[in-house]
């Protein structure tokens, strides 16, 4: 007996453990888990065929679930599988089936009236050809790897006779997490259709050639991310089989309209999502220079590791099922992800934060030059933090798990960023008559920080928040109990709106406090000097398609002294202080002179004007210290005898202090970096003026020359060389090489000898291109005496020929 299809009562119908043919009954038993072979699902018990179900008298029997007991599946790179062939009637054997009487019976050999069984034989997922068109190839982990909301394709084959929509039906499982469910979106059971559904995973037939079946597979736009399981099932009269395909891993896609990633520029999405390597800006308001940075999110073991990152978080631990669940929203991702770079919960994170210039048992923050080798030894040593980062190396590799799960982002470089711990807008400093730091503050102002941006809607939010969003993975504040920061996007920020989620007035801080300097006199008397316009200068990104800086400083805040920079002031609740910069009688600024170079003496200047009709007597006082790019200042390394002076009206005079390679070298952290503070004291009015700038001592330059014709699989010879500019030797001297398709993983050069004063380390290293196009070959160098240097050339690399 046969049933028409309008006969058919619908699943809703059908009692809990016999929906949808029994999924519930037989998942739990018969799929096995990843990695595994395949066996065929097992028929379901006659006594189970025996119910029946009677609704305004049709009755409807649940699709039988059975197969072969041979059925083998078979991965390889290809995506492929192939189930062996099995005897026609050791197939009837495995078959349970109802008659129309709504016995139960064991179901006898097929005859000439009944349909033959569809039997899948091999299935092909098409690793390559949806990798290239889901931009995912380049991930090379021979996984099929797709983005969300985009079909692809997958091609089944059938053995003994070809698929007949007459009399069999196809439908798919889609499951991702330990626990799936349709109800919270982690599993998902859809039939074969004529078009696809944008709102619903789909599945439509392509092309039918023989046994062969061509069918295209489609997530929603706001499907979960992660890894999937998918299974095919097909029945025939009524009875049915089931088959493990293989496993997939879905990304987000900011290619598609409807995903909440959506970028429409096509070349901001090659530079933020697609491109592996970059540059970070790094040094003083006044010096920017950049580093080159390898973020390799589709190199080896790349998404395998992001992947376990989301499954080893604490919120994952807690409520797997909810965190699966919540894996479509990628203000959640990033949240998880700035979490879990750094590690100061405990939560088996990234990196291990230190700013204290003792790096010995660990790598120092200044020698990574890429986020792959870090992510690697992370999983290496059982996901123990490696050690050590500082904020553009949590920056960097925060940067790369969000590309590689297809969130665009990018780093961001703030000058003069303010670490306000009491929420309240300044930044207080007290310093001595002399310049000298008088006392500690738990306010800080990093020289520069570094942070991420990601492109995101904000549907949790009102409209206009859209766009980039602010994320640190730096451990500075808690949010919501954790160490992680952001989202917060970018506009509110701008627009001081403090109360939108997330950790907004922190971020406004950073760009906008007051520094309010205390200059604590011989009496004990305090005086105040404001600074408000020091902190938020020069916010730098990478420009798109070119080694250039990006100034993003108006993305942030209004020009300074605006109308629309006071009312964000005002809508910000904080009462900006008028006392210190406008119209000063007398300015003070300092300025440096060239060749602040490593090993070399240097010049700094107090440089005093007066802005008065009169003549004006003050004292200057300079006052030079290593410092850590955070804000914390080291031993002093240079500093002037009070000096009295008289000022004619509408003149300019200096006061130098020179900085002796002797004083600063051993003094120095691996920043680099002197902070120079200059007091001025105005005798006619009392008035105290403060200036204060950081001064980046510029190591060597590494030079690369590459020899040949760069071509792909062809041996290349990159010469690097580096001069020792000290008067000392440089021992231990080590350089690493890494760039992707350049080189397969990093390549290590340690030097036998000591470099001597001004002596050139020279040596060649072969690379063999992997990839087209243009590509960075980034070098660093470690020594006793220099550490932290970098270099890079842009090498194109040509197509082999065909």
């Amino acid at each position: 007996m046969q049933l028409r299809e309008e006969d058919v009562i619908p699943d809703k119908c059908i009692p809990p453990g016999l929906a949808r043919g029994g999924r519930e009954l037989y998942k739990e038993k018969t799929v096995p888990s990843p990695g595994t072979s395949l066996e065929a699902v097992q028929p379901l018990s006659a006594p189970l065929f025996s119910l029946l179900l009677i609704g305004s008298g049709a009755i409807s029997y649940p699709r039988a679930v059975g197969s072969r007991e041979t059925l083998h599946r078979q991965r390889s790179g290809a995506g492929t599988g192939r189930a062996p062939a099995v005897p026609a009637e050791e197939r009837g054997r495995h078959r349970t089936g109802t008659g129309g009487t709504g016995s139960s019976r064991a179901a006898a050999p097929r005859t000439g009236s009944m349909a033959e069984d569809l039997v899948l034989e091999t299935w092909d997922l098409h690793c390559d050809r949806n990798g290239r068109e889901h931009r995912t190839a380049a991930m090379g982990c021979g996984q099929l790897v797709v983005r969300r909301g985009q079909p692809f394709a997958i091609t089944l084959r059938f053995s003994g006779r070809a698929y007949d929509e007459a009399v069999d039906k196809l439908s798919f499982n889609v499951e991702t997490g330990p626990f799936p469910s349709e109800t919270s979106g982690t599993s998902s059971h859809f039939v074969m259709t004529d078009c696809p559904e944008e709102s619903c995973w789909s599945a439509v037939i392509q092309q039918q050639e023989g046994e062969s079946l061509s069918v295209s597979l489609c997530s929603p736009a706001n499907a979960c991310i992660g890894r999937y399981r998918l299974t095919l099932e097909t029945c025939t009269d009524y009875q049915g089989s089931s088959y493990q395909i293989g496993d997939f891993i879905l990304l987000f896609n900011p290619w598609h309209p409807e995903d909440t990633v959506f970028m429409r520029d096509e070349n901001e999405r090659r530079e933020y999502v697609l491109s592996q390597d970059g540059l970070i800006y790094q040094g003083t308001c006044d010096y920017i220079y950049s580093i080159p940075w390898n973020f390799g999110q589709f190199e080896d073991e790349v998404l395998a590791i992001c992947l376990n990152m989301l499954d080893i978080n604490p919120k994952h631990l807690r409520d797997q099922n909810q965190d699966c669940s919540r894996r479509n929203d990628p203000v959640y991702i990033g949240r998880v992800v700035s979490a879990m770079v750094n590690c100061n919960d405990e939560d088996r994170g990234v990196l291990f934060g230190r700013w204290d210039n003792c790096y010995d048992d660990g790598m120092s923050p200044m020698a990574w030059i890429g986020s792959v080798d870090i992510l690697k030894r992370w999983k290496k040593f059982g996901c123990q933090p490696v050690k050590y980062g500082q904020c553009w190396v949590f920056a960097a590799v925060a940067c790369t798990v969000m590309r590689c799960l297809g969130i665009p982002s990018r780093v961001v470089t703030n000058y003069n960023s303010a670490h306000d711990t009491n929420a309240n807008l300044t930044i207080d400093r007290y310093v001595n008559e002399n310049g000298e730091q008088e006392r500690q503050s738990w306010d800080k102002i990093w020289n520069f920080h570094c942070w991420l941006e990601s492109w995101m809607a904000r549907p949790d939010l009102a409209a206009g928040y859209d766009g980039w969003q602010v994320l640190d993975p730096t451990p500075q504040e808690k949010s919501e109990g954790i160490y992680c920061c952001g989202p917060a996007p970018v506009k509110a920020i701008k627009e001081g709106d403090m109360l939108l989620k997330y950790d907004i007035p922190f971020i406004f801080a950073e760009v906008n406090a007051d520094v309010v300097y205390w200059v604590v006199q011989g009496d004990g008397m305090q005086k105040q000097s404001i600074r408000s316009s020091d902190v938020g200068k020069n916010i730098s990104t990478k420009s798109i398609g070119r080694d250039s800086r990006e100034d993003i400083t108006h993305n942030y805040k209004y020009p300074e002294g605006s109308e629309e920079e006071r009312a964000v002031f005002e809508k910000a609740e904080h009462q900006k202080k008028s006392i210190g910069e406008e119209d000063e009688g007398l300015h003070l600024r300092i300025k440096v002179s060239e060749g602040a170079n490593k090993g070399s003496d240097f010049d700094v200047f107090a440089v005093v004007t007066n802005n008065t009709d009169e003549e004006r007597v003050c004292r200057v006082t300079l006052c030079a210290r290593a410092a850590s790019h955070n804000g914390t200042l080291g031993p002093q390394c240079g500093l002037t005898d009070q000096v009295d002076m008289d000022i004619e009206p509408r003149a300019e005079k200096r006061v130098p202090l020179r900085i002796l390679y002797e004083e600063y070298r051993d003094k120095l952290t691996q920043d680099n970096l002197i902070k120079v503070v200059a007091l001025l004291k105005d005798h006619q009015t009392g008035d105290i003026i403060v200036a204060v700038r950081d001064i980046y001592v510029e190591n060597p330059p590494i030079k690369i020359r590459i020899l040949g014709e760069p071509m792909q699989n062809r041996k290349l010879v990159a010469e690097i060389s580096l001069v020792n500019p000290l008067t000392v030797p440089l021992n231990g001297c080590v350089f690493v090489v890494e760039g992707t398709g350049l080189t397969e993983g990093q390549l290590v050069k340690e030097l036998e000898e000591p470099v001597e004063p001004q002596a050139e380390a020279k040596f060649r290293m072969d690379l063999m291109p992997r990839l087209t196009g243009l590509q960075k070959l980034m070098v660093d160098f470690e020594s006793d005496h220099l550490t932290g240097v970098k270099g890079y050339r842009n090498v194109i690399i040509a197509p082999q020929p065909m």
